[in-house]
């Protein structure tokens, strides 16, 4: 956890990005004063709807679009006044893998770290290749690679100059099941060796277990900024699943139940509102309408409810 004295890994000011007007097509408010803090040493998520503006906010922090208004810093440098040493202090791992397929991974991580001015006796290409998991494909051509690979091979790439924040954006987006779960704890290790992570993704599962900050942003603005269970629990709705002796005709109503499903003849959903009831009051009400209980079990909302709830209200 981060102290209170320790200044933020990222710090957003009233950040705004106003796209000029394109042909017919009026001008554009990507981001309309975003602020936020990145507390050092977390898993921080980003979430958004598709055009939310979360890429543009990437792509202010990479240094690859001007912002119209407000301030960034990262580790402390101004993205402005001191863009070479923010710069330096962030790793970046696009949503696109793009390599020149015939080159190495070793060779990719060399030629980057050349980029970055790193002398030849401090890069670290191999250790990079083998934290990455790749160590075995160290002089394999980069054409070679399966997907999963080219991604880890992303990752290492963004290392190579020792930043201490390193972005992530839709990491996973398109991946199998199996390779999201490796680089799911490849961002835990890096994580757990000293880096802050910044992830943007629209995979809900994944932001609710890795991340321990989760900001919400909808059409270029902030509207949530938690820590991940504070986010979870103001979902106000819980869902009782429960299973009857006998077939019903048609689901139970009453006032306290928000809605009532039939998943199976003899299986119904019930939800509530955990601020007004709870699963005993409803179990009792059900029981009052004569029907026999057999099996009960509950479900807690997740993120996805708070997400839905929270996006819709903002666009309402």
């Amino acid at each position: 956890m981060q102290a209170m004295d320790t200044p933020p890994a990222i710090s957003i000011k009233n950040l705004v990005k106003r796209y000029a007007p394109a042909g017919n097509a009026p001008a554009k408010l990507a981001l309309d004063g975003v602020s936020f803090d990145v507390p050092q040493g977390q898993i921080f998520g980003l979430l958004g709807p598709n055009g939310a503006g979360k890429s543009t906010l990437i792509n202010i922090l990479a240094g690859l679009v001007m912002k119209t208004g407000g301030s960034a810093e990262i580790w402390g440098f101004d993205i402005d006044a001191d863009s070479r040493n923010a710069k330096r202090a962030i790793g970046i791992v696009p949503q696109e893998v793009v390599f020149d397929p015939f080159f190495t991974p070793f060779e990719v991580l060399e030629n980057q770290a050349g980029l970055y001015g790193v002398p030849k006796a401090a890069r670290r290409s191999l250790e990079l290749l083998g934290q990455v998991h790749l160590a075995d494909k160290a002089n394999a051509y980069a054409r070679t690679l399966s997907g999963g690979m080219k991604r880890r091979l992303l990752i290492a790439k963004a290392l190579v100059h020792m930043p201490p924040v390193i972005v992530l954006d839709e990491p996973t987006a398109g991946v199998d099941v199996e390779l999201r779960r490796q680089l799911w704890e490849l961002v835990g290790e890096l994580n757990a060796g000293g880096v802050t992570v910044v992830l943007t993704t629209h995979y809900l599962e994944e932001a609710e277990q890795l991340c321990d900050r989760i900001a919400i942003i909808n059409h270029g603005q902030l509207i949530a900024n938690k820590p991940t269970r504070e986010l979870v629990e103001m979902a106000r709705e819980k869902v009782v699943v429960v299973t009857l002796d006998k077939p019903i005709g048609e689901c139970p109503s009453h006032p306290a139940f928000h809605k009532c499903e039939k998943t199976g003849d003899q299986v119904i959903e019930i939800t509530y509102d955990k601020d007004r009831s709870n699963a005993g009051e409803v179990l009792s009400l059900i029981q009052g309408m004569g029907l026999g209980i057999v099996d009960v079990t509950t479900r807690e909302a997740d993120l996805e409810d708070v997400f839905v709830a929270l996006t819709s209200r903002a666009a309402a």
